[in-house]
């Protein structure tokens, strides 16, 4: 069967999608995840935490929904790339997971009871819920920089040789602590647009300015290493865009200093760094001069470029092998099947504008400050 779109497009449609899956994830649940990280430092009553938490809670829920079709997205269009990682960084995934799963238990059962102990415990465990998640997938993202330690055989089975630990090396905390300083910077200029104008905007304000220029420093500090460090990879054989998927058909080395080799070649990808710092420096311009929707917009601009830089320099890898480098996985060589990602592509043209759709109509209805007065009269609040 003919089909209307090639191979080789297809394939660079599911690879954008992917990034623009992560970019709404990180826009959306990444404010939430922010914000819960922040909930200790700038709220010190029980009223002021329960103001802070509705600042997110009725849209939470809604955000996840980026993560979860993230994951299937990859699970369709990139199944070894799904197999490799899932298993692979399978006790990091449990550790992203449960610190997930305390949020909404958090949100749940924290005013259930009115014991300052048992409030403050989900207070702390709603901080888990937002500061591990952001650390762990940034430590997630400098492994894949760095080269994930795992072989595939000639059946493409694949082997996993890393552990837990070994996830945190200087380069990948480097990259975990970014993205925290990233989605702090978020929530904050999220709490500037939410929560009602006083001490608590007053904190997240001073947060947030630190955030943003230690966000900049280890942006900063992580180009310094992708440029000078022992980083890279590249196709060093003939590549076949249209090609059957078969990691062990493509020629790869390590190369330090290859992921800015396309920077070279597609100097518009330039584009991309040049947007997380100037967002971040938009942000805190916006929280100094106290401009909440300058501040808002900076924080997702920067989270756009930062997010962008990992994908084009990486291009067209999705998952090399620190161990291995044959067994490195491209956009060319672990793509689902001709028919599979056209078929997944008629799928998402028809639901995500619904998704994007239902999302701008729940925001434009659920728009407004969170007060301190309202916990006393809409008894709907957390």
């Amino acid at each position: 069967m003919e089909l209307p779109l090639d191979y080789e497009t297809l394939r660079l449609i599911w690879w954008g999608l992917l990034g623009v899956l992560l970019i709404g994830f990180a826009l959306t649940d990444g404010f939430d995840l922010g914000v819960g990280a922040l909930l200790p430092f700038v709220a010190r009553t029980d009223e002021e935490r329960r103001m802070v938490i509705n600042t997110i809670g009725a849209t939470w829920e809604g955000n996840q929904v980026w993560f979860v079709v993230g994951g299937a997205a990859i699970f369709a269009a990139w199944p070894l790339v799904y197999a490799v990682s899932f298993s692979g960084f399978y006790l990091a995934m449990f550790l992203v997971l449960s610190a997930l799963i305390l949020r909404p238990v958090a949100f749940k059962y924290r005013s259930k009871r009115s014991s300052p102990g048992w409030r403050s415990f989900w207070d702390w465990a709603l901080f888990i819920g937002g500061f591990v998640p952001a650390l762990v997938f940034g430590v997630a993202v400098g492994n894949v920089l760095l080269g994930a330690p795992f072989r595939l055989d000639n059946d493409l089975r694949s082997y996993y040789e890393g552990s837990l630990l070994g996830l945190f090396t200087p380069f990948s905390l480097v990259c975990g602590l970014l993205s925290v300083t990233m989605l702090v910077l978020h929530g904050a200029a999220w709490l500037g647009v939410k929560a009602e104008r006083g001490p608590i905007q007053t904190r997240a304000r001073a947060i947030g300015t630190v955030a943003a220029l230690l966000g900049l420093l280890l942006f900063a500090a992580g180009g310094l290493f992708v440029a000078f460090g022992p980083l890279g990879f590249a196709i060093t054989g003939a590549i076949d865009p249209g090609g059957a998927s078969n990691p062990m058909r493509t020629a790869v080395e390590a190369q330090p200093g290859a992921w800015l080799a396309n920077y070279s070649k597609y100097p518009w990808m330039i584009a991309a760094p040049v947007l997380g710092f100037a967002g971040a420096l938009a942000a805190l311009v916006g929280l100094l001069r106290r401009s909440e929707p300058l501040s808002l917009a900076g924080s997702s601009v920067s989270a756009v470029g930062i997010i962008s830089t990992v994908g084009l320099s990486m291009f067209p890898f999705i998952l090399p092998s620190s161990v291995d480098a044959q067994s490195s996985l491209t956009v060319w060589n672990a793509s689902s099947s001709h028919l599979t990602l056209f078929i997944m592509l008629v799928v998402t043209v028809i639901f995500l504008p619904m998704i994007l759709a239902y999302t701008a109509w729940v925001y434009r209805v659920l728009w407004g400050r969170s007060t301190t007065a309202a916990l006393h009269t809409n008894p709907d609040l957390y």
